[in-house]
């Protein structure tokens, strides 16, 4: 499959899963006598009749009896794995801790990126991953998060190394037969997509600010053969993209939307994923303190994780309808920046008191589904955003908070998130208790609740609910995942995964029909509100 084209200062790491033979590819590897290797699966997997026979071909005198020595030293508790020597640095096994409860991923692939993330630092370059069907996806898309692509460092420069991920399945009666050929193109496409979105994140505004990303989605889409569509800068304004010009206007990159469009004939059904896309938030004239703006090169996670998945989609033959909104702006500070008290007219029409410029991303995405909704006709419009700190005390590092209006999407979605690794955890829809708290005197909302202590994550995303159109019956789904973003330092990919797994179905890929969960009709179950009676 050919690789989306490298942004500059990627240090290419070509992560691969081949198809075929584990055994006879592992035996390909020891042919470089230094090439380091890691086991990863859970204790019990670990001690598979056939692994440590699959293992010993790499050489380096590892022996069955050796190898099933090593893995009885490993004692894994409910929250820690622990890893050991098979031999020396080169051959390393690690077991995942014990536990997996029900709101997380059954392959606990956390701890498959953090066992990785170790082995990595170590030269590690050939991951065999031991788990079965239910696992697989996750733990594919886990190890791909653990080799970002994004570096400036000095010492080495981009270099080019080829990091190989095979699978020892315990559930096949050969477990080391390895992938299919649909199932390795699967995990190629979506590993460089997650990868794809880190390096997005990872980048500085410097370098990846509102026209660098505009010209990445170019490349995308020339690369991709699928249409695209730039409404920049002035033209935002006089088409009455009051969101997203009056948060960008004050950048010396003006702001974009960007509509990636992918049309397959025969297509009955059109989806739309809508990105905050926010390069930089220096929180405008309502600057962001000391310590808290540092980091925020990554408010463009939601834009990086659509397009990334969006890329995935279309080279594994999405069936349907699929655009991606990239709601792209800088929120600087100028002397036409957006003051406390302005008031926008966005793209929706209606009108929006600015009572607090750091809640911008809001702006931008109202935008982007109103374009959806009514110029694009969408059934389902889905918009994922690092929107809220309040996510992060909501739902934690990583689960995104999850909201939608349709209680069958919301089952789907926390499917796909188990499914993929890309947690997620439903917040409450209830707009006639948080829509109150946006009440303005002089406009139709202000931007900003007035009490920050009545689910702020909830009351973000019903902002952006309201501004589709005013006759949607589709599904709209909301995805706050300003926690998940990033882990420590490193941006981790998140929304690829998921939202390949979510619609999985739609893809030409038996691999990702078996995790797709099944998708509800888009239209909108929420019953309508019973009238009081008198």
């Amino acid at each position: 499959m050919s690789s989306i084209p490298l942004l500059p200062g990627d240090a290419s790491y070509e992560v691969t899963y081949p198809s075929g033979s584990v055994t006879e590819e592992l035996r390909k590897c020891s042919a470089n006598p230094n090439t380091a290797y890691l086991v990863v699966g859970e204790l019990t997997l670990l001690q598979t009749s056939g692994l440590a026979e699959c293992i010993s071909v790499v050489g380096k005198d590892i022996t069955e009896e050796r190898f099933n020595s090593a893995i009885k030293q490993l004692t894994p508790n409910e929250y820690y794995g622990d890893s050991c020597s098979v031999h020396l640095k080169f051959v390393v096994a690690a077991a995942l801790p014990t536990l997996s409860s029900r709101h997380n991923s059954q392959g606990l692939p956390h701890a498959v990126k953090a066992a990785v993330d170790k082995a990595a630092r170590a030269k590690c370059r050939v991951v065999l991953v031991v788990c079965n069907e239910d696992t697989l996806y996750a733990s594919g898309c886990a190890v791909a998060r653990s080799f970002s692509r994004y570096s400036q460092k000095s010492s080495g420069g981009p270099g080019v190394e080829t990091v190989k991920v095979f699978f020892f399945r315990t559930d096949l009666s050969n477990p080391a037969q390895g992938l299919t050929e649909k199932e390795s193109l699967a995990f190629e496409a979506t590993g460089q997509g997650i990868r794809m979105a880190q390096s997005i994140v990872d980048r500085p505004c410097n370098l990846m600010h509102t026209d660098a990303f505009v010209d990445l989605a170019r490349d995308v889409s020339k690369h991709l053969g699928c249409d695209i569509k730039v409404i920049r800068g002035e033209e935002l304004d006089e088409q009455g993209f009051g969101g997203i010009y009056g948060v960008g206007k004050a950048a010396h990159h003006p702001p974009s939307l960007v509509v990636l469009s992918h049309r397959p004939k025969g297509a009955e059904r059109t989806v739309a994923w809508v990105g905050k896309g926010i390069v930089y938030d220096t929180g405008g004239l309502s600057l962001k303190p000391k310590g808290f703006m540092a980091g925020m090169k990554r408010d463009c996670g939601g834009a990086a994780g659509i397009i990334g998945a969006f890329a995935t989609a279309v080279k594994l033959g999405f069936k349907d309808n699929l655009h991606a909104l990239l709601c792209l702006a800088e929120n600087a500070v100028s002397p036409i920046a957006t003051r406390p008290d302005d008031v926008h007219i966005m793209y929706s029409g209606r009108s929006v008191e600015i009572n607090n410029p750091d809640a911008e991303g809001r702006l931008v995405l109202a935008d982007g589904v109103h374009y959806a909704s009514k110029d694009l006709n969408a059934d389902v419009v889905l918009d994922m955003a690092t929107l809220t700190g309040a996510q992060g005390i909501a739902t934690g590092r990583y689960h995104g908070a999850l909201l939608t209006n349709n209680e069958e999407w919301q089952d789907a979605v926390c499917c796909a998130g188990r499914a993929s690794g890309d947690l997620v955890f439903p917040v409450p829809f209830t707009p006639e208790l948080h829509m109150p708290e946006f009440n303005s005197a002089i406009a139709d909302m202000k931007n900003s609740v007035e009490r920050r202590d009545n689910a702020q994550p909830s009351c973000a995303g019903l902002f952006i609910h309201a501004h589709l159109v005013k006759q949607f019956t589709g599904a709209w789904v909301h995805v706050d995942m300003a926690g998940p973003v990033h882990q420590g330092e490193r941006a981790t990919g998140y929304g690829v995964a998921l939202l390949v797994s979510l619609f999985g179905s739609a893809l030409d890929n038996s691999l990702l029909h078996f995790i797709a969960p099944s998708l509800p009709s888009s239209r909108a179950s929420e019953e309508p509100p019973r009238k009081r009676r008198r």
